[in-house]
């Protein structure tokens, strides 16, 4: 196994997960009170630059949209595509939603609902209040999420292909400086970063072990227990780790292939069966609001909405989508070969934003018209009682074939997880495997196995002592460093973007 590895990359962040998942179990309640006041410290302090980090991210990849550097081919003009444009969308939407729409989705817009902002004054459960949480909806799970993987992944790809660098994360932050950086600091993001993924991945397939055993609980009446959730996180990651070893021509395919149009079976029997017109009628309003206040909740200037609130949902968000980015933008570089800037750009963040959403309108919606008119307070006291994961099947009680579209939701949380986490388990053991190469970028299977035992044990640890509270928090504190490397990121982007000197090494590639 150690030929296959490169410890330097592997063990740092492997024996900083080993100990925080220790602490965890040795000093459960020390140590969840100590995570939680570090992570209470950096959302107070940097709040204001998570916020406008986030938000120049997406100016500066609307701008490179109308530039003449938009017209540029990833890979050079004879490169040729890895993949179809269906095949890419569908990767490339499925690695990054992994079960956040399907777990939030519905249980969000509730909390939203009835919890609205003091200093906004609106009442709790009005009108306004079901205006403003679809808004929130849509700031929270479409442009701007997907810009911050855009930026990333773009650059990594124009670093890789064109200015061939390695495929490892100090391309990420070369082009800011324009030379090598020093082993030193390329190990130190190698560690933050992969930390920082595995933490957010093992906190996404907890929130996945939740819903299924919510959903088991709601239909079968199986008792939630350490037991069913140790089960079912040995069959997630079973499944995702046997999918990132058959690669990316074959497993990662076809399980992104069946899980968008899962998402979109799903969807439509919404349309057909939920109070469609009243969620669309909901969702343009809520569209409004999102566009006319955009600016001012992206950067928190003159919102009226209340820093605690601000703080504990929106730039919480941006530090988990930070968590997940540079590794993630590794393997979104990678599939991107053969096609322009502009394209990139459609595929990464115009139609993911798209299609995240209508999914909003449509799953958002009917959860607000539900809890607010049709059946009043429904889903706040299952919210309240049961939990978020049971929302969703609270909905799905009311709608037509109750058990059937449960049994199918269950379906579509267990693939979700594993599209998502097969393709970032292919880029750790990438990252972390010797003898990786603009040839052959797949790391070794002994590797992919050995980080889908680490992120499962992590996740199932968690829940069982920490709680999912407590591995958040863990994911929160990685993208906390990464916010600085993605403001790197961000500039070394304009430069290649924008830079003479760029513009003529990439031409020449």
């Amino acid at each position: 196994m150690l030929k296959y590895l490169n410890l330097r990359v592997f063990l740092p962040p492997f024996l900083l997960l080993l100990v925080s998942s220790i602490l965890s179990i040795v000093f459960e309640a020390s140590f969840l009170a100590y995570v939680n006041q570090l992570n209470a410290w950096i959302l107070k302090h940097f709040d204001w630059l998570f916020s406008w980090a986030t938000f120049l991210f997406l100016v500066l990849i609307l701008i490179i949209y109308f530039t003449p550097f938009a017209k540029i081919k990833i890979g050079g003009q004879d490169a040729t595509p890895i993949l179809s444009k269906w095949k890419w969308f569908s990767i490339s939407l499925c690695t990054t939603i992994a079960t956040g729409i399907l777990f939030w989705g519905t249980a969000e817009p509730i909390y939203h609902l009835n919890s609205v902002p003091t200093g906004l004054g609106i009442e709790n459960g009005s009108t306004e209040a079901a205006r403003f949480s679809m808004s929130t909806m849509f700031m929270h799970w479409t442009l701007t999420p997907y810009s911050i993987y855009t930026v990333a992944s773009l650059l990594f790809a124009f670093s890789f292909y064109n200015l061939k660098e390695s495929f490892n994360l100090g391309a990420l932050v070369y082009p800011a400086f324009g030379k090598p950086i020093h082993r030193k600091v390329l190990g130190l993001i190698n560690i933050i970063g992969l930390f920082a993924l595995v933490a957010g991945m093992a906190a996404s397939l907890g929130a996945g072990i939740l819903t299924i055993s919510g959903g088991l609980n709601a239909l079968f009446d199986f008792r939630q227990s350490a037991g069913l959730n140790f089960g079912i996180m040995v069959c997630i990651v079973a499944a995702f780790t046997i999918s990132a070893i058959s690669g990316l021509q074959k497993g990662i395919q076809l399980l992104s292939d069946y899980n968008i149009k899962a998402f979109i079976g799903i969807a439509v029997f919404m349309l057909i069966f939920g109070p469609i017109t009243q969620a669309f009628s909901l969702g343009f309003e809520g569209m409004g609001e999102y566009v006319t206040r955009f600016f001012e909740r992206s950067t928190d200037v003159k919102s009226n909405i209340d820093t605690a609130w601000q703080q504990s949902w929106t730039v919480f968000y941006w530090a988990n989508w930070l968590a997940w980015t540079p590794v993630t933008a590794l393997f979104l570089g990678q599939i991107a070969r053969g096609y322009t800037v502009r394209q990139f750009i459609q595929f990464n963040l115009f139609f993911p934003a798209l299609f995240s959403g209508l999914w909003m309108i449509i799953f958002s919606g009917t959860a607000i018209t539900f809890d607010q008119y049709m059946f009043p307070g429904l889903l706040q006291n299952v919210l309240q009682n049961e939990g978020a994961q049971s929302v969703i099947y609270a909905i799905f009680d009311k709608l037509p074939w109750t058990g059937a579209i449960s049994i199918f939701f269950l379906f579509i949380v267990f693939i979700s997880f594993v599209t998502a986490a097969d393709s970032n388990t292919s880029a750790l053991s990438s990252i972390s495997s010797n003898n990786i190469s603009q040839e052959n970028a797949e790391g070794s299977n002994i590797v992919k196995i050995l980080w889908g035992l680490i992120i499962g044990l992590v996740a199932f640890i968690m829940i069982c002592y920490s709680g999912i509270d407590g591995i958040k928090m863990l994911s929160t504190l990685g993208g906390f460093p990464i916010l600085f490397i993605m403001i790197l990121v961000a500039f070394g982007l304009s430069r290649v973007a924008f830079s003479k000197t760029y513009r003529e090494r990439i031409s020449k590639a």
